[in-house]
């Protein structure tokens, strides 16, 4: 009886100390920052940002009155205005979407991909490999941290180069092709509400082809020259 309780109170401390493990990766990757954009000896506040549950959620401030709303796995990628009571595909109405997703770190060009597929226009052709392309470019380092950096290129999406780290699962910097560096600063590792992550009870999903093909059908709608 004694020596069982050696290997059983062994098992229990792994699986204890196993739980543990999974609960501070699993915190890890909830966390809240600022975004800040870099441009020459300019530095200017953009946003800000939370992340949980492999889903971001972007606050800008040059879209003030409403919020994205971003989770790559399905992949959808929302802009909510609340106060209108509305929601709507986000697509290209801000390139932050295509850029800070949470990521599998071991292949992070996949949730790209499907971000950058997303958000292109209906009139756009597939993406391919002759239009976007996503490779590993080295290693670097922020505040310490290594991180993976992924060069990625698009013809009808922005291209940039990312560095990822691999315990968020996140891109904590972006360099745009005119230089300006995107940073995700002062980074809070906290618990998130589930709820800023969902798309809010009251609100209803706003289509702009709905409404130009409603107006198309009405007495209003007078048809572009040549178009018949």
């Amino acid at each position: 009886m004694t020596m069982a309780r050696g290997p059983r109170r062994s098992i229990a401390c792994l699986l204890v100390s196993a739980g543990l493990a999974v609960s501070s990766m699993s915190s890890a990757q909830q966390f809240s920052a600022d975004l800040v954009a870099v441009r020459g000896d300019k530095t200017e506040h953009i946003g800000s940002l939370r992340v949980a549950g492999g889903k971001a959620r972007i606050e800008s401030y040059q879209l003030s009155d409403g919020f994205f709303l971003i989770d790559p796995a399905k992949p959808a990628a929302y802009f909510v205005r609340p106060r209108a009571h509305i929601f709507m595909d986000a697509r290209q109405s801000s390139s932050l979407t295509q850029m800070f997703v949470p990521v599998d770190p071991d292949e992070p060009c996949a949730q790209w991909r499907a971000m950058a597929s997303l958000a292109a226009s209906i009139e756009a052709r597939p993406i391919d490999a002759t239009s976007w392309r996503c490779e590993r470019d080295g290693e670097g380092t922020i505040g310490g941290r290594r991180m993976d950096v992924y060069r990625i290129v698009g013809t009808s999406g922005p291209s940039f180069v990312g560095w990822v780290d691999r315990e968020r699962r996140f891109p904590l910097q972006i360099k745009v092709a005119d230089g300006t560096m995107i940073l995700v600063d002062s980074i809070r590792d906290e618990p998130q509400s589930a709820q800023s992550f969902d798309i809010p009870p009251d609100v209803q999903k706003f289509d702009p082809q709905s409404l130009i093909r409603r107006i198309q059908q009405s007495d209003v709608w007078v048809a572009p020259p040549g178009s018949e």
